[in-house]
């Protein structure tokens, strides 16, 4: 810690992936809520050519969503607290923890959190493989389907296998409409809804600009509900919201460019509580069958006779002014601050169990 006994929290945003800009919001959501009195905030932000710079408060919480270049920054593993450093004059960036919300692709998909692993800097969320899990999500939905979770019926193509991808055939199987979707991308980037032949070749185009793996999935029709989950070894389960959509498909630039597209519902409206708990269940084993630790939103669809789809978990679950994952905790009482507070416990808790096992040399 430093000098006057305050955490020197890390704050990673921005990155490389479509979601740069939702990072960005989702980091200026939780520097305002963090607590002056415990921390010292660290600014640490990464552009879209992959350079980590020093983010100075000022340029940080301006209008424009990029990264403002400061201090460049370079890492060193193996260096502790000096792991991070300026290249300017070499001097350290110190760090105790790390929040890291850099959304997509290098971000959540166990990249950043391998990078963070070498540098031996303890992190709020899941570690690498349930990032990379929860991130892919084929591996997701085999490893879910194993545990015995419903998710929806679908295939998966290579991008070698484009020009071969039979709609016929597809609808055969699955019915229509389907949904095409990249395998590691989250935020809804890429994913299409295609009612016919035309609209399902464009939108496997669009999925393979983002992923050389994508999925075809079927239909569920169901409401769609969400539930954050909190926790290492014995996680929580918040209660259950709900995205009540206004528009046909719930996409990227609805979520977050749209303020008609979607209402979100918190709790869910007419559920009652042996549902509402069902779903807490289906989360929380979701959770666990991935290995998730510090914080998951588990996205799931209910149906009209009451059996709960998984449909992905998002271990970097956006921090936005209308994200779910931060509102479904405030009702249930625990305000913004209270929230990061936990999550940072959780992340140094982690860590610590993990400095106390046993190294082979």
């Amino acid at each position: 810690m430093s000098s006057n006994s305050k955490l020197r929290l890390a704050l990673f945003f921005g990155g490389q992936s479509p979601e740069h800009e939702v990072s960005i919001r989702s980091a200026r959501n939780i520097a305002a809520a963090v607590r002056p009195d415990r921390y010292e905030l660290l600014l640490v932000g990464v552009d879209k050519s992959g350079r980590w710079f020093e983010v100075e408060p000022q340029a940080f919480f301006a209008d424009a969503l990029h990264i403002e270049q400061g201090h460049q920054l370079a890492l060193i593993p193996g260096h502790a607290q000096a792991s991070v450093v300026r290249m300017s004059d070499r001097s350290p960036l110190h760090i105790d923890v790390v929040f890291p919300i850099i959304h997509g692709p290098n971000g959540e998909d166990g990249s950043l959190q391998g990078v963070l692993r070498q540098l031996g800097l303890p992190f709020v969320g899941p570690d690498v493989t349930a990032s990379a899990a929860a991130m892919d999500k084929d591996l997701c939905k085999r490893i879910l389907r194993e545990a015995g979770q419903l998710v929806a019926e679908g295939f998966t193509f290579g991008k070698h296998e484009a020009a071969a991808i039979d709609y016929a055939g597809v609808v055969n199987k699955l019915g229509s409409p389907v949904f095409i979707k990249p395998a590691n991308m989250g935020s809804s980037v890429g994913v299409s809804r295609a009612d016919n032949a035309e609209e399902f070749a464009a939108a496997v185009a669009e999925a393979f600009r983002y992923d050389k793996k994508i999925l075809v999935e079927e239909m569920i029709q169901g409401r769609e509900l969400e539930c954050a989950v909190m926790g290492n070894a014995i996680p929580q389960a918040s209660g259950v919201g709900e995205v009540v959509k206004n528009e046909k498909f719930y996409d990227y630039e609805s979520k977050y460019l749209s303020d008609t597209a979607a209402e979100v519902v918190i709790p869910a409206k007419g559920i009652d509580a042996k549902t509402q708990e069902k779903l807490r269940y289906v989360a929380l084993q979701a959770y666990r069958a991935l290995g998730c630790e510090g914080m998951t939103r588990v996205d799931m669809f209910l149906t009209a006779d009451d059996r709960v789809y998984v449909n992905e978990l998002n271990t970097l679950p956006g921090f936005t002014s209308i994200s779910m994952y931060p509102k479904l905790w405030q009702a249930a009482g625990m305000s913004y601050a209270q929230l990061i507070d936990k999550l940072v416990d959780l992340a140094l808790e982690k860590a610590a169990e993990e400095a106390a096992l046993e190294k082979v040399l």
